[in-house]
């Protein structure tokens, strides 16, 4: 190891050079990705059924080829998990990401194809790795290993051929040997299926090793870090691996997490945020000093923006890069080299910068709560969460928050329930505090939170730890990028984790 990593260091700083191309020409990139993609699936099922190969301009593209959500892809998606080729892709599919979602019983399964996996998802981690070193030219951070916290990483058989796991086993199952000398757990771990049990053997695996970065979501990575402080009987993550100098993480917003964070590690190192979906590799930060990710503009994707005003509307329009505005909340549209074509993702984005490109992941199409009006998002919630800490020395590990709808003698609110790492001093104060500082962010609630007329003040219940772990185990869907909606629009979710406290 001591060998390779003087040589990938190289390659990571000498490949800068092809980011800063599609940087300088980013209408350019968009339309050599798509005339690629369009190319590659213009004989197959799909291609003949919109005539790709006539189609050489994005107006012609968008005018041929319809919106599609899963549900509309599904069937062929199925037909390829039967062990039928040349659908949506013309090489073949030998691997599916099976996608979580959010807690519902219901699993996507996105194709993998070896394109998507070599020029989107790997090229995708070696840009946040050539970003890295040009942004911090000193590093050492390939002279130890980088803890990769993965979900549950069973694979399981499809067909004869085939094979699917969620997205992080589909990953370990392809990567080069060479990259195990570089990352920890070993494989046998990382490959075991029981979060609990996985839990306990990375922490007491990885110990010993020189970590110098970690990746994942920051809800399970909390919970490996505290396991980790207890068996080491230290005080701080800096006191196990000195040379620790890189957080990766991404799946949900790290804004109510970094003051925990900072913590726990006990001294200062790099958080970069990184948008990694099974769909593919989209956006990473690429200044510590700026959250907007930049979006990969050449990496098999290309990328269309739906207006939030124009979802649900039986002929969406959709718009692209040089019509986007800063601020504005859109639906991501993506065309991919997994076999995805204009696929409405689900995720919302707004944009932070339009020289070069950057974005943050605002929210979900289905996880905001507008039961009167307020249009309130995860965005929204996040940033509210993190002041009213910070005012009320508070720290929160996970929350969900939906609507509770108007009586014949009360008017609406929103019910929150919160799992704090620490309590604030005066629970009624941080909900003022909460309170205030949405309607600071979002004047649609403000407007509705004027003399209590629509909404009354928040209903905060603070809840015990491990709540919403025990229930997410209860649903079986315990690590990775599983994860508690943290709004939604109606009561389903908040109902039944109150249930699921009384019993």
């Amino acid at each position: 190891m001591k060998l390779l990593s003087p040589a990938i260091s190289r390659l990571a700083r000498l490949r800068y050079w092809r980011i800063e191309q599609w940087l300088q020409n980013p209408f350019a990139a968009q339309r050599e990705v798509l005339q690629d993609l369009v190319t590659h699936a213009q004989y197959t099922e799909i291609g003949r059924k919109y005539g790709l190969t006539n189609l050489f301009k994005i107006r012609d593209f968008k005018k041929a080829v319809p919106i599609h959500t899963y549900d509309d892809l599904k069937p062929y998606i199925e037909r390829l998990m039967q062990g039928e080729q040349n659908l949506l892709w013309n090489t073949p599919v030998y691997w599916f990401a099976k996608s979580s979602g959010t807690t519902s019983d219901k699993s996507k399964f996105i194709p993998v194809t070896e394109e998507s996996l070599t020029n989107c998802h790997y090229q995708g981690t070696k840009d946040v790795l050539s970003t890295y070193y040009h942004l911090n030219p000193n590093s050492d951070l390939l002279t130890g290993k980088g803890l990769l916290i993965g979900g549950s990483h069973q694979i399981l058989p499809v067909n004869n051929e085939a094979s699917y796991g969620d997205l992080s086993a589909v990953l370990f199952q392809n990567t080069p040997i060479w990259a195990n000398w570089l990352r920890t757990p070993e494989l046998s771990i990382a490959l075991m299926d029981d979060w609990g049990e996985k839990v306990e053997a990375i922490a007491k695996n990885t110990i010993q090793e020189n970590v110098t970065s970690i990746s994942g979501v920051p809800t399970w990575t909390l919970v490996l870090i505290k396991r980790i402080l207890e068996i080491t009987g230290k005080q701080t993550l800096k006191e196990v691996w000195p040379n620790l100098e890189l957080y990766l993480h991404g799946g949900v917003s790290f804004t109510p997490y970094k003051e925990q964070f900072k913590h726990l590690i006990g001294n200062e190192i790099r958080y970069l945020n990184s948008y990694n979906a099974s769909e593919g590799f989209f956006a990473a930060q690429n200044n510590f000093d700026d959250e907007g990710m930049l979006l990969f503009l050449d990496n098999g994707v290309f990328y269309e923006f739906l207006p939030i005003e124009e979802y649900g509307k039986e002929n969406p329009e959709t718009i692209g890069l040089r019509d986007v505005e800063i601020g504005k909340q859109y639906a991501l549209v993506i065309s991919t080299n997994g076999g995805l074509w204009r696929y409405l993702i689900g995720d919302t984005i707004e944009f932070t910068s339009l020289n070069p490109f950057k974005i943050n992941v605002s929210g979900r199409l289905k996880h905001f709560i507008n039961a009167f009006g307020e249009e309130v998002i995860v965005d929204n919630t996040d940033k509210a969460i993190a002041q009213a800490c910070k005012k009320c020395n508070a720290k929160v590990n996970d929350y969900t928050a939906a609507p509770i709808y108007f009586t014949n003698n009360s008017n609406g609110a929103h019910e929150w329930l919160i799992e704090f790492e620490q309590l604030p001093t005066c629970l009624k104060e941080f909900t003022y505090e909460l309170d205030c500082a949405l309607k600071n962010i979002n004047s649609d609630y403000e407007a509705k939170r004027h003399l209590d007329i629509a909404l009354r003040m928040p209903i905060v219940q603070a809840v015990d730890k491990s709540v919403f772990t025990n229930w997410l185990k209860s649903k079986n869907k315990l690590g990775g990028q599983h994860k508690v909606p943290r709004l939604s629009n109606d009561r389903k979710y908040i109902d039944e984790i109150k249930q699921f406290i009384n019993n």
